[in-house]
């Protein structure tokens, strides 16, 4: 990690969630991610999986609506408060896995509420 790296804990309990700056989804830097910022998320490649409890939530839409994407809460392990979610292709529907349904370390696209995090100093 380099001296320029910030590392985040949780905003409300300080609980290292093993989030730093050089893990930010920053190459798509335009307009998009300055509308992620200004909605209050950061985006982040990956997360560490033993950091977080994740919830996934069940949407039923109709298959003419396109693929089902899938979407879990990740919630801080030691104090359960809101982070951000997780977002990934998933061929479940309504909720019933199917085999080979994505792992939770798999996701396309993670974005944690900036106001759920706060910088943390490396131990």
């Amino acid at each position: 990690m380099s001296q320029a790296d910030v590392s985040y804990s949780c905003g409300s309990c300080g609980y290292h969630l093993n989030l730093t700056s050089s893990n930010r989804a920053t190459s798509s830097i335009g307009s998009k991610y300055s509308k992620s910022i200004n909605k209050g998320f950061f985006s982040f490649l990956s997360i560490d999986p033993s950091r977080f409890t994740q919830v996934d939530n069940v949407n039923c839409l109709p298959i003419s609506w396109g693929p089902y994407r899938s979407k879990s809460r990740l919630l801080c392990r030691n104090c359960g408060i809101l982070i951000g979610y997780g977002y990934g292709d998933s061929t479940a529907l309504c909720g019933l896995d199917s085999p080979g349904s994505s792992s939770s370390s798999s996701y396309k696209k993670i974005l944690v509420k900036i106001r759920a995090l706060q910088p943390s100093e490396v131990q």
